[in-house]
């Protein structure tokens, strides 16, 4: 019993991380999340914003096993007339740049309906929030802004309504001097809410001092406790999955090579040397 108690006192008092898509999500798609939200993307965007809307998003607080998570990205209206669709991406991948164009392309298509004009879609911006260095703009700082532009002549901006911005976390440590940068500060918390420094920044920060609350709040909540909890579970699963279908792969490989240096007459212990097979696997192979 006293083993139960202190369990639950260890998982009230754990902080998750605001970088898990669950808990990103949450705090800064949830109804009732509009200032934090607020707080964030004016300064991503470097200017006011009156309101926010974030009615479009799922209800994920909540518990039901049957549910699929899917893409937990944070959809958001700004000032009736704009939409941003915000994704935190932990796990590195190498089609991250595609994966960036398909879900800007994604959002801004779902602002016209069946029979609408074209002129009834909306400005749509694309944030992304990497928890790694992106190869492509690897000699680029941690904050880039994308816009379609004329190459040939003026360098024109073709359109306001196409924009990406991405931001890349382990960037911030790479020689950056800039202390009153406020998305910095922003950045700071996402990767590490329970440092110093971030409880220094919330002194004069109120946007991120409420988001530190909230995030409090939620890992005090036993169903997002669970949620973050199975979501690990399955990121675990995954992992696991993609390394049993890499070594399966690796080894039906290395049995196709060993067939065809078989069917040449290659010596049994060269083979072996080559491939790594065993006796065994070899003569199952001869055996066939």
């Amino acid at each position: 019993m006293n083993d139960s108690k202190e369990n639950n006192s260890k998982r009230k008092n754990k902080i998750l991380s605001p970088k898990m898509d669950i808990v990103f999500q949450v705090l800064f798609g949830e109804v009732g999340s509009e200032e934090i939200t607020k707080s964030f993307l004016e300064t991503v965007l470097g200017r006011k914003i009156k309101k926010v809307d974030l009615s479009r998003n799922p209800i994920l607080r909540r518990i039901n096993t049957n549910d699929k998570m899917g893409i937990l990205d944070v959809i958001v209206q700004v000032d009736d007339d704009e939409i941003c669709n915000i994704e935190m991406q932990v796990a590195k991948r190498d089609d991250i740049i595609q994966r960036i164009l398909y879900y800007w392309a994604r959002t801004y298509v779902r602002n016209i309906h069946k029979n609408e004009e074209y002129k009834t879609l909306n400005k749509t911006i694309g944030i992304i929030i990497t928890d790694f260095k992106i190869n492509e703009l690897k000699s680029l700082g941690y904050f880039t802004k994308w816009k379609i532009i004329e190459t040939n002549e003026r360098k024109v901006i073709l359109t306001d309504y196409f924009e990406l911005d991405i931001i890349e976390i382990p960037k911030i440590y790479d020689n950056i001097t800039n202390k009153s940068d406020k998305l910095l500060d922003w950045i700071c918390f996402l990767d590490n809410p329970t440092s110093g420094k971030v409880e220094d920044i919330m002194e004069s920060n109120e946007g991120i001092r409420k988001a530190k609350e909230k995030l409090e709040e939620l890992s005090d909540d036993e169903i997002m406790q669970r949620l973050a909890e199975w979501k690990e579970a399955a990121e675990h699963d995954e992992a696991s999955a993609r390394g049993t279908a890499m070594r399966e792969g690796i080894a039906k490989e290395k049995k196709e090579i060993a067939s065809k240096m078989l069917e040449k007459g290659i010596k049994i212990e060269l083979i072996k040397e080559i491939t790594g097979l065993t006796d065994k696997e070899l003569t199952e192979l001869i055996n066939k």
